[in-house]
């Protein structure tokens, strides 16, 4: 392995260890950003701050999990970036930028050639999903977005919303039972017939 120092001598400067701890979770930063504040302009935004505020304080960083760590500073952020915005909370809507990043996801499936009706259903699918997780409230959205989404673990959760695991179980109980129940009712309007 003589290239190693070769490569150092070109300018390719090993990672510090702020970057191969947190840069790998940015994707699920983002993701949780976006769910919070529902707007990716101002998700952008919230990453670059916690980002920021994650390298200020990964000095008394302690070892543990980077990923709850991490999203418990963009957390943080987020609702402070909504209380800043004073939104009204009941507000729903879907941004541009969603319903064209969905059409991406649809085009990219598309070249998997399932039958146009199999992908006219999925489509529909989703999109009654996302509408329903969007109307849910942010503390019912959160902790979907990091259970189901991102994965993380009932007591990663905890340590992201800094809420006590028997907290973070009966919101998740509760969010899953409002989104069936609010899938429901779409399909039921959607559908009339089929119920």
């Amino acid at each position: 392995m003589h290239h190693a120092p070769g490569l150092l001598r070109t300018g390719m400067v090993a990672k510090t260890p702020f970057e191969e701890l947190v840069t790998p979770h940015l994707p699920a930063a983002f993701n949780l950003a976006y769910w919070i504040m529902r707007s990716r302009e101002e998700a952008e935004d919230v990453v670059q701050d916690a980002y920021m505020r994650a390298f200020r304080a990964f000095s008394g960083f302690r070892g543990a999990a980077a990923k709850p760590w991490l999203l418990a500073i963009v957390r943080n952020v987020a609702y402070r970036a909504l209380q800043n915005r004073k939104r009204t909370a009941n507000v729903i809507f879907f941004s541009e930028d969603l319903k064209h990043r969905d059409k991406e996801v649809l085009s990219e499936a598309v070249s998997a050639e399932p039958s146009a009706e199999s992908m006219l259903v999925a489509a529909e699918e989703k999109q009654r999903l996302l509408s329903a997780l969007a109307a849910l409230s942010v503390d019912y959205r959160e902790v979907i977005v990091l259970r189901e989404l991102e994965g993380l673990t009932y007591n990663e959760i905890a340590e992201a919303i800094e809420a006590p695991v028997g907290t973070v179980m009966s919101r998740l109980s509760r969010a899953r039972a409002e989104l069936r129940d609010r899938l429901a009712r779409q399909v039921a309007k959607d559908e009339p017939n089929a119920m």
